[in-house]
């Protein structure tokens, strides 16, 4: 039997709850699709650093290593400052593995609401492709003269051209397996003159190399307006670290909540484990109530899966979810209802399991 090494990582706040969801899911779609998960858990995270002083050991990339692919939970506490968090854990292990390729689709589910008139809504089906390694989340900066009227925090993007060329040709070659073929390059470089002017020089030299794509370039200011008033108009859409975090949250918003965006975080060379996670953050304020929405970890999980090699178990997965949410029978509070998190997966891994599951459902989106 297929088996998979599964390193998991609850991390904080609703992580650890969600993310046994996403297990729980993931451990039912591999039993009917005859594979299975080797999980070992890590207790990494800010309860690790109130014991250690770190949030993850000294020789913790080591470790991770040897597992086929990484299932992350969320990191924030609101008692630990949060470049201490997301420094210590996440963005170590999103450069230390060279996981540069940050993957968030945002599919509008049959049975959801959406603040759009739903004319506009149906024609949400994007995929933010996220620079993860390096821009503006670089790390590179500094502070001086602290505590005097002279102190100054300096923050510096890097933008190289392997890290933009790698980025963006995976762009490129992702919109060749989408319907619409369309990729759109967001930048800022009428107002970054240096890094994303560099960005927007090698967008235009892939495009002469990619001629079965429609290319578009756009402002991140005038993206965001597109995604509320012309969401057809997009497809995929690239986007620098700091400009695809952003614009992937207002993507989930869109399409529901952000309790249902999925990400992975991608090694696309498969040297390194990659790592999947929701993206909604550890929702410090819901801890331990059984209310987190678990559908991004989820999908996740079936980002995971595809990302493995199991395509069939990916697609019944994410078929479970379409069918829960078309229903709209079993849907947690940020979704309009009253469900537990337990009550939801519950519903997932029962649709998963049951064999008048429609496969079709989550490809007649169009995805």
């Amino acid at each position: 039997m297929r088996e998979y090494k599964i390193a998991a990582i609850g991390g904080d706040g609703i992580g650890p709850e969600v993310l046994e969801c996403g297990l729980r899911s993931l451990n039912a779609v591999a039993e009917y699709e005859g594979f299975e998960f080797s999980v070992e858990r890590f207790p990494w995270g800010s309860d690790y650093y109130r014991a250690y002083g770190t949030m993850m050991p000294d020789d913790g990339l080591d470790t991770l290593r040897e597992f086929d692919a990484i299932y992350f939970g969320a990191v924030g506490d609101p008692e630990i400052p949060d470049d201490v968090t997301l420094w210590g854990l996440r963005l170590v292990i999103c450069q230390g593995f060279g996981l540069y390729a940050n993957v968030r689709p945002a599919v509008m589910l049959p049975g959801l609401r959406s603040p759009l008139r739903s004319e506009l809504s149906n024609k949400i089906n994007w995929v933010v492709v996220r620079e993860n390694s390096e821009g503006e989340y670089a790390g590179i900066g500094g502070r001086t003269h602290r505590g005097f009227t002279e102190e100054i925090a300096v923050d510096t993007s890097v933008f190289s051209r392997v890290g933009i060329e790698r980025l963006q040709r995976f762009a490129f070659e992702l919109a060749l397996t989408r319907p619409e073929k369309h990729l759109t390059c967001v930048t800022k470089s009428n107002a970054q003159r240096f890094g994303m002017v560099l960005w927007d020089e090698i967008f235009a030299e892939l495009t002469q190399k990619y001629s079965d794509i429609e290319t578009d370039k756009v402002l991140v200011d005038a993206a965001t307006a597109r995604m509320v008033l012309n969401p057809g108009s997009l497809d995929v859409i690239v986007a620098s670290n700091l400009h695809g975090d952003i614009l992937s949250d207002l993507a989930a918003a869109l399409a529901g909540s952000l309790g249902i965006a999925a990400s992975g975080n991608l090694d696309p060379s498969g040297n390194n484990p990659s790592m999947f996670e929701p993206v909604h953050g550890s929702a410090p304020d819901i801890i331990g109530n059984g209310i987190a929405n678990p559908i991004a970890a989820i999908w996740s999980g079936a980002m995971m899966c595809e990302h493995l090699g199991e395509a069939a178990g990916s697609s019944r997965l994410m078929a479970a979810i379409a069918k829960v949410a078309k229903e709209n029978k079993v849907m947690t509070r940020d979704l309009g209802g009253d469900a537990s998190t337990e009550n939801v997966t519950d519903a997932i891994i029962a649709a998963v399991r049951g064999d008048d599951l429609d496969l079709e459902i989550f490809n007649q989106l169009g995805t």
